[in-house]
């Protein structure tokens, strides 16, 4: 999480300008108060796809599509993206979106419960953005993980709560502390899961990435 203002907009003055069409969207987004990526993670998220040049991205939250155009900008050709969202009014504006960018072939938006959806999709994605109900991403990490292959990429977002991840339960607000204790646990599981390699970067709200490792590997490097 960046807290020196001096720094956050020196970044930001670093960054090549957006296409119209995804700086529109973000802009009302934020006015409108709808959840979309934070503009610290934005570029940390393109890299990650960039680098990995996945065949098939998962996304969990679509919102308005705006962190599936950003993907889209920079997958490689042949890579196509599934995006799950519920709720209806964001799925229609994601749709249009979509149909105005260009990339209806290229993402599907798939509409429903990413609880029951997670169960019936077949997989594997190779680049899952995770960016739904943060109280459920510890419900939705096995079925996660059963699509994640070898080599694949888990990119979390939001995990540190705007700071109050530090802070005991009792110190945040009673609504939030369901929400609040699930998220300390999901982080402590990523870290401690064998199969995955995670690191937790405090800029945006935080975001973890995890790959997954090799099946069988030892955590620590044998010596040889």
């Amino acid at each position: 999480m960046i807290t020196d203002e001096r720094i956050r907009d020196y970044l930001y003055s670093l960054e090549s300008d957006q296409d119209e069409l995804c700086g529109r969207i973000a802009r009302e987004a934020r006015r409108d108060h709808i959840p979309v990526i934070r503009k610290e993670t934005e570029a940390l998220l393109k890299t990650m796809v960039a680098a990995k040049r996945p065949g098939a991205i998962l996304e969990i939250g679509t919102a308005v599509g705006y962190s599936a155009l950003l993907m889209a900008g920079v997958m490689p050709a042949d890579c196509r993206i599934t995006t799950i969202e519920k709720f209806g009014p964001r799925i229609e504006a994601a749709r249009r979106n979509f149909k105005e960018a260009g990339m209806e072939e290229r993402i599907t938006l798939v509409e429903g419960d990413a609880g029951e959806i997670l169960g019936e999709l077949k997989g594997p994605y190779d680049f899952i953005f995770l960016d739904g109900a943060k109280g459920q991403y510890l419900h939705w990490l096995p079925m996660i993980l059963r699509l994640l292959p070898e080599g694949g990429l888990l990119f979390t977002d939001n995990v540190l709560q705007d700071g109050t991840i530090v802070q005991s339960r009792y110190g945040v607000e009673r609504r939030d502390r369901t929400i609040h204790s699930r998220m300390r646990e999901y982080l402590y599981t990523l870290k401690h899961t064998e199969e995955l390699e995670t690191v937790i970067i405090p800029m945006g709200d935080g975001a973890a990435v995890s790959v997954r490792r090799e099946t069988g590997r030892n955590k620590n490097h044998e010596k040889t």
